[in-house]
């Protein structure tokens, strides 16, 4: 931990502190986040360092010239990525800083992203000592909004290129102090699915006189499982969920439609295909043979964060580095959470990877979960990381 003492000395971590308390107390939602973009310009300005706003909407790209090197002249170039969005949920913390706005909250963790790169680019900024350029990317919309998507169709890299591109994720499965990564796919493709099954309705004491959607649907939630137990390669991870059931207005009534919504999670496109296909063919199969006839509506999401397996290992050996070899994790089992970080992945080469957010003897709260809260003590340590992570890259 060295590099982090080191750090220390540099950065003014008590304003990095209050900076992310103020950023946790004020959620904005995906392309809300005009408040948090004036936090982190306010916070640039002080440094001196230039940025751009308003690019994909509301984010934020500020650049990092190492010694001798300039706009002209920006020599070898990396992208750091902190998402800046928060979610609409109701915090249920009582502490001081917990969300002053109803029913939004930071419950993923990027109120701390955005403090930890704001963390580097002072570090950077007061020691530029590297044969580079590094360009802070602060991104909307990652919840659902596809802000990555946003900035790069804005130009993201046509403006400020990138040879490579990485970005840090708190992970609550891992303790503090710890950091992971892994070669390909690292997070999963989403899709979003609508079953509507269509049958006739009638009185509930004369069933054969209709076709009951309900015990249809029933059916096919049954039968979907088998789609993960039975037709997909059983070493490639997939989930497929099933999330809301709607039908029906009274209990003696049978309705005309039953609604079946969920999701599936995978790692490769041709296990997304299977999974698609079976959907059809299930949902439409089992309500034909109830003389029903079934519809599938496909929302195709995220895809797969694939991690490039060079720079996936440059991400590993800079995080041994930090960590130590035993806190340093590479090739753990991926998750099957979604990240748009992913288009960034698929136009230029780069990692994604996990900083430990569990604070050991302390209860711990999942991603997404009304209690969640950023660690603190990851503010030093991700900005240490990502200071290193540039001069391992560039030399110093």
């Amino acid at each position: 931990m060295e590099l982090v003492r080191l750090a220390s000395e540099v950065i003014h971590l008590e304003r990095l502190q209050a900076l992310r308390k103020k950023i946790h107390m004020n959620p904005e939602l995906k392309y809300e986040e005009v408040n948090t973009a004036s936090l982190i310009v306010e916070h640039l300005d002080t440094l001196n360092i230039p940025y751009e706003d308003k690019i994909g909407e509301t984010g934020i790209v500020a650049t990092i010239h190492g010694f001798g090197r300039d706009r002209a002249n920006p020599g070898r170039t990396i992208g750091l990525r902190a998402d800046m969005d928060a979610l609409p949920m109701q915090e249920h913390n009582r502490f001081e800083h917990a969300s002053k706005v109803a029913d939004k909250m930071h419950a993923c963790g990027h109120d701390g992203h955005v403090c930890m790169l704001l963390g580097a680019a002072e570090l950077l900024a007061s020691h530029n000592d590297f044969d580079g350029t590094v360009h802070l990317i602060f991104q909307p919309a990652e919840e659902g909004g596809a802000g990555a998507k946003a900035m790069m169709e804005d130009g993201l890299f046509e403006k400020y290129p990138c040879d490579a591109i990485f970005a840090l994720h708190n992970w609550p499965d891992l303790p503090h102090g710890q950091m992971a990564v892994r070669p390909g796919p690292i997070m999963g493709a989403s899709v979003r699915f609508e079953i509507i099954i269509c049958g006739k309705g009638g009185h509930g004491a004369l069933p054969h006189e209709a076709i009951d959607p309900i015990p249809i649907a029933c059916a096919i939630v049954g039968q979907l499982q088998t789609l993960i137990s039975r037709s997909k390669d059983p070493q490639d991870a997939a989930v497929l969920t099933l999330g809301k059931i709607e039908s029906g207005i009274m209990e003696n009534i049978i309705p005309d439609q039953a609604k079946i919504f969920g999701t599936c999670r995978t790692l490769t496109a041709k296990t997304q295909a299977v999974l698609v296909e079976g959907l059809h063919r299930v949902s439409t199969g089992i309500a034909l043979a109830h003389a029903a006839n079934a519809e599938v509506k496909i929302k195709y999401g995220y895809p797969a964060t694939n991690n490039d397996q060079v720079e996936a290992k440059f991400m590993f050996e800079a995080m041994k580095d930090v960590v130590g070899p035993q806190a340093a994790h590479f090739e753990l089992p991926a998750a099957l959470t979604a990240e748009d970080f992913a288009y960034m992945l698929e136009s230029v080469p780069g990692a994604y990877g996990w900083i430990g957010n569990h604070i050991p003897g302390q209860q711990k709260s999942a991603l997404h979960s009304p209690t969640y809260d950023f660690c603190d003590k990851n503010l030093l340590l991700g900005a240490a990381f990502w200071g290193h992570l540039v001069r391992k890259r560039f030399g110093s």
